[in-house]
C-alpha cells in the first residue's frame, strides 16, 4: 500500500490550494482517511477526518470553516480556502481500514498508512 501526496506549494494568504493523496496497491472504499501537518519545530497535529463512508467528518478548530476533507474510493483530498500564514506546514495524508463505517480517526497513532508529505507555503 502506497499513499502518494501531492497538491503543496506556494500560495498568498487568502488564497486556496486543493491538496490530493493517491491511493495504490488496494481499493480504498473502506479506509477512512486523515491529513495532519506538521510546522517547522512543532510537532505533527490533526487537521482534518473522513469516515470510511465519506459521511462525517471532522476538523480541527483552526481550520473549520475554511478546510473541507473529501474522498473517493482511491483518493482523498483536501480543498484549503482563505488560507493563513499559520497554515505554512507539510501536509501529510494518511489512511487505515475502518472499524465502523461511520467512524473518523483524529490521532495519528490511529492510521496504519502514510504519505510522504507535501509543503504549504502561505505568504502574507
Amino acid at each position: 500500500v502506497q499513499l502518494q501526496a501531492s497538491g503543496g506549494g506556494l500560495v498568498q494568504a487568502g488564497g486556496s490550494l486543493r491538496l490530493s493523496c493517491a491511493g495504490s496497491g488496494r481499493t480504498f472504499s473502506s479506509y477512512a482517511w486523515g491529513w495532519f501537518r506538521q510546522a517547522p519545530g512543532k510537532e505533527r497535529e490533526f487537521v482534518a477526518a473522513i469516515s470510511g463512508d465519506g459521511g462525517t467528518s471532522n476538523y480541527a478548530d483552526s481550520v473549520k470553516g475554511r478546510f473541507t476533507i473529501s474522498r473517493d474510493n482511491t483518493n482523498a483530498f483536501l480543498q484549503m480556502n482563505n488560507v493563513e500564514p499559520e497554515d505554512t506546514a507539510v501536509y501529510y495524508c494518511a489512511a487505515r481500514l475502518r472499524y465502523h463505517v461511520g467512524t473518523y480517526y483524529t490521532r495519528d497513532y490511529e492510521y496504519n498508512y502514510w504519505g510522504q508529505g507535501t509543503l504549504v507555503t502561505v505568504s502574507s
